[in-house]
């Protein structure tokens, strides 16, 4: 299917790896030129290099820590032209209310929560001339609640509410914003977590898949599944749904 994106253009935090990495190489299927934003360079040109090997597409880099706004500030003073904004990058600890002190939980919602709302709010007059997409990539956290991932419930959560609340914004400026709450994907930052979780339990940190076991269908989901979703949403082929959020889990139990 064509998702009618040819020559538009999109930028993509979290870029460098994970589902930011494959978002960036299906919109570059589809015709999108791109930005792609991280903290590490190296691995964004790595990323760069094989899509316009592969697509064709142009493709700029900027590193950036988008956890202070200083770092969002240059990111949205670079972007230039923009009709797609994909909100990626975050990474927020595991642990309960015990074990996440204020200092870890002002980090990650630094990143996350605070990067996603404020490169929203700097880059929405750029992206509002051109009927502008904003999709958040958030997590089922902010759905299923769970006791020990505390600090990720709570901001997904509140992302998940500023989805929705941006929406009924964005509709009245001809724009979209949507969001996808993935479960568990498979990813190298999953891989470690689940080898460090193998480990404690088993004492071998090889039967990590194990846990992958009760999951629907037996495992998670690839990240090229969660990019596709974001191109869909993305795209005109999408053209209704806004305000609203996609969960990606395999269905009960997920």
């Amino acid at each position: 299917m064509d998702l009618q994106l040819r020559g538009r253009k999109a930028l993509v935090t979290g870029a460098s790896q994970g589902i930011g990495r494959e978002t960036a190489a299906v919109l570059a299927e589809e015709g999108c030129g791109l930005l792609l934003v991280s903290r590490n360079a190296g691995r964004l040109e790595e990323v760069a290099e094989a899509i316009r090997a592969d697509h064709g597409v142009p493709v700029d880099i900027l590193a950036a820590d988008l956890s202070v706004e200083a770092g969002r500030q240059r990111v949205a003073g670079q972007a230039g032209e923009l009709d797609v904004l994909v909100n990626n990058a975050g990474a927020i600890p595991l642990g309960n209310l015990q074990e996440i002190d204020n200092g870890t939980c002002q980090r990650a919602w630094d990143l996350k929560v605070f990067g996603y709302t404020s490169l929203s709010r700097s880059l929405y007059p750029v992206l509002k001339p051109r009927g502008g997409v904003i999709v958040n990539v958030i997590g089922a956290a902010g759905e299923g609640f769970p006791p020990d991932y505390i600090a990720g419930a709570a901001g997904n959560a509140s992302l998940m509410a500023f989805t929705r609340a941006l929406g009924k914004q964005a509709a009245r400026d001809g724009m979209r914003v949507v969001g996808i709450n993935p479960g568990p994907v498979s990813t190298p930052r999953r891989e470690n977590r689940s080898r460090a979780q193998a480990e404690r339990q088993f004492g071998d940190a090889g039967r990590w898949r194990e846990f992958d076991a009760a999951l629907p269908y037996g495992r998670a989901a690839s990240a090229r599944e969660i990019a596709s979703a974001v191109a869909f949403l993305a795209s005109p082929r999408s053209a209704y749904t806004n305000g609203t959020i996609l969960t990606i889990n395999g269905g009960p139990g997920g």
